[in-house]
């Protein structure tokens, strides 16, 4: 299994709580979006699945790739590293899954997925961080496949 975890580009700012899930990207921000999403479209990717958090700014990041993706509530600000495994299907799924969600759930994941325990971590607006699960030799191994930055 590929798992993609992508976190939403530059949005607007918040003015309030209620607004924070209705910002919109920045001109910065959907440029960014749109530049990792070609980065993302030239990997080897296979039996890819996107899922998105329902926050404005992370559909716009999803839209980016020009792919269906499915909104998951599991994937709102807020959300931890066990609601984003479980949503993912980590590391069962037989394909890439894209997660486009929020910080600081994705760095949490991140960090659990390399150390073995989650860690305040960051992973940058627009970012991407690439990780691979496979069996050697009867033992399971996290690969860190790659990482993207904008």
């Amino acid at each position: 299994m590929d798992l993609i975890l992508w976190r939403n580009a530059e949005a607007e700012a918040a003015t309030d709580k209620i607004a924070d899930n209705r910002r919109k990207l920045s001109g910065r921000g959907e440029k960014h979006a749109e530049r990792m999403a070609e980065w993302l479209k030239k990997q080897p990717l296979r039996k890819v699945q996107v899922l998105s958090s329902p926050a404005r700014r992370a559909r716009q990041t999803a839209q980016a790739l020009g792919l269906p993706y499915d909104v998951k509530s599991q994937l709102a600000v807020g959300a931890d590293a066990a609601d984003l495994l479980a949503i993912a299907g980590w590391p069962d799924y037989h394909g890439t899954v894209i997660l486009v969600s929020h910080q600081p759930a994705l760095g949490r994941l991140a960090a659990l997925l390399l150390s073995g325990q989650e860690a305040d971590w960051t992973i940058k607006r627009s970012g991407v961080w690439w990780f691979s699960n496979r069996v050697r030799r009867d033992e399971t191994q996290t690969v860190l496949r790659a990482v993207a930055n904008l």
